[in-house]
């Protein structure tokens, strides 16, 4: 299979794939998916095919992100969607706690989005500022 790409489009992709492949496998360890790594390896190539030598490196055989391209601010969209899942998922988990974690269907739905979206109010406002563990 042939895709045709501008730079431009290739350099997005080259972005996704990398986003996606830390998503997949920076937790992992040793335990990697070698698949993703491998596709990741070949966006990489195309990237010197199209003169973008700077984004990647070859290590032991391997073409990887360089470490000018991990540096260059594609961890910073990474963090911010990382943020923004964190104060999600304590926005929810915080409101069911708040109404004893009770099953969820349409007669309270509209109470746990209330809460949710009140958490989430606060946490744009201040972060974790008042946020307090009572033991």
């Amino acid at each position: 299979m042939n895709i045709e790409l501008t730079d431009k489009e290739l350099r997005r992709l080259l972005d996704m794939v990398y986003i996606g492949n830390w998503i997949l496998n920076s937790t992992r360890g040793t335990d990697r998916i070698e698949d993703y790594d491998q596709v990741e390896s070949i966006i990489l190539a195309n990237c010197a095919k199209a003169g973008m030598n700077a984004l990647f490196e070859i290590k032991e055989g391997r073409v990887i992100p360089s470490a000018a391209f991990e540096n260059g601010g594609i961890h910073e969209a990474i963090a911010d969607y990382e943020d923004t899942v964190f104060f999600e998922i304590l926005a929810e988990e915080l409101a069911r706690r708040d109404m004893d974690f009770e099953p969820i269907g349409p007669e309270n739905f509209t109470e746990l989005t209330s809460r949710i979206d009140e958490y989430i109010e606060e946490f744009e406002q201040n972060g974790m500022d008042n946020i307090s563990l009572n033991k």
